[in-house]
């Protein structure tokens, strides 16, 4: 009797288990990425710059989930270049999300740059998000962004979706699902909503405005320069092109009046002392006009002078952002 029993209790508790067993197997199988992803974040540790990169970002408990299902490393130059090729020369890239569902983000020192490790990562967070998308909803969402992009008047980020045209075909909703929710202000519903379930929108703009807003002001300054150059160098041209036709009729006036006091050629002394001071009076506004070009001239050199020190500022701020700034050595033989 009790023999029966036990064995009737163990049958019952192996059908149970089995059944659990069954259950636990279906929903794996219908919730494959899920499970992959919660044993890579149970397997993941974050550096401590990764934290930081998290708490800045704001990621919500389900952005962070999924950027630490990638397992995000902050990379510097040779594994960066290793894990993410370069598309195009003359384009640097400062992260990616590879084939293999891991994201890198290129490690900056230049610190007037703070900001652009955080923006790249919620970039890329975007890709993996977006890997994780239905069709269903990738569609939906497409139309969305696709909408909300061509409401915008932006010719450099209409360069930047050539780009990714070129060097990643197909993927055009892909990038603008990951430069929009992380660059592009006041998207409007249901994209504002959409993206809020990653991370805090304002944090990520507020972050991607303070390198941005470097590069703006300081191009805006160049242009402003190179304008005011074009149109002072033209004016300089015009004024010496004149000042010099006057320098040389008055040189001829000079020399005729020399010519005619030596030879008496005045009827009277005060016909030449009222010559005499008219060409006195060309030869201080000659003096005048001149000095008002060279002071034109010192203008349009403090301007060029000013101009080059910007595109050494770009040119030093776009190398700390290239990877391959440095040319690697060929290997031994």
């Amino acid at each position: 009797m009790s023999n029966t029993r036990t064995s009737r209790v163990g049958s019952i508790i192996a059908f149970t288990l089995s059944g659990l067993f069954i259950v636990l197997a279906g929903w794996i199988f219908l919730n494959r990425q899920f499970a992959l992803d919660q044993l890579a974040v149970w397997s993941y540790e974050p550096t401590a710059s990764v934290t930081t990169i998290n708490d800045k970002v704001q990621f919500t408990d389900k952005g962070t989930f999924i950027f630490y299902a990638t397992k995000p490393v902050v990379a510097a130059q040779a594994d960066f270049n290793e894990k993410c090729p370069r598309q195009e020369a003359g384009s640097p890239i400062l992260g990616c999300y590879t084939n293999e569902d891991r994201i890198y983000i290129y490690d900056l020192t230049n610190e007037q740059l703070n900001g652009i490790e955080e923006v790249t990562a919620a970039h890329e967070m975007l890709h993996a998000a977006w890997y994780r998308t239905s069709n269903e909803d990738r569609e939906k969402l497409s139309a969305e962004l696709r909408k909300a992009y061509e409401k915008l008047d932006n010719k450099e980020l209409d360069q930047r979706m050539q780009y990714y045209e070129r060097t990643e075909p197909g993927e055009l909703a892909n990038e603008l699902h990951s430069i929009l929710g992380t660059e592009v202000a006041s998207l409007g519903e249901p994209l504002e909503s959409y993206y809020a379930q990653f991370f805090d929108r304002a944090s990520v703009l507020k972050l991607h405005s303070q390198y941005n807003g470097l590069y703006t002001s300081l191009n805006e300054r160049a242009d402003t320069l190179y304008s005011s150059m074009e149109s002072l160098g033209a004016s300089i041209q015009s004024q010496s092109a004149t000042y010099d036709a006057a320098v040389s009729q008055y040189g001829a006036d000079v020399s005729a009046f020399n010519t005619r006091a030596s030879g008496g050629g005045f009827a009277t002394q005060s016909q030449f002392i009222q010559e005499r001071a008219q060409l006195v009076a060309r030869s201080d506004a000659l003096d005048a006009q001149r000095q008002q070009i060279n002071n034109d001239i010192a203008t349009y050199n403090n301007y060029y002078n000013e101009y080059q020190e910007i595109a050494e500022q770009i040119e030093v701020l776009n190398n700390s952002l290239d990877s391959f700034k440095q040319l690697e050595q060929a290997p031994s033989v």
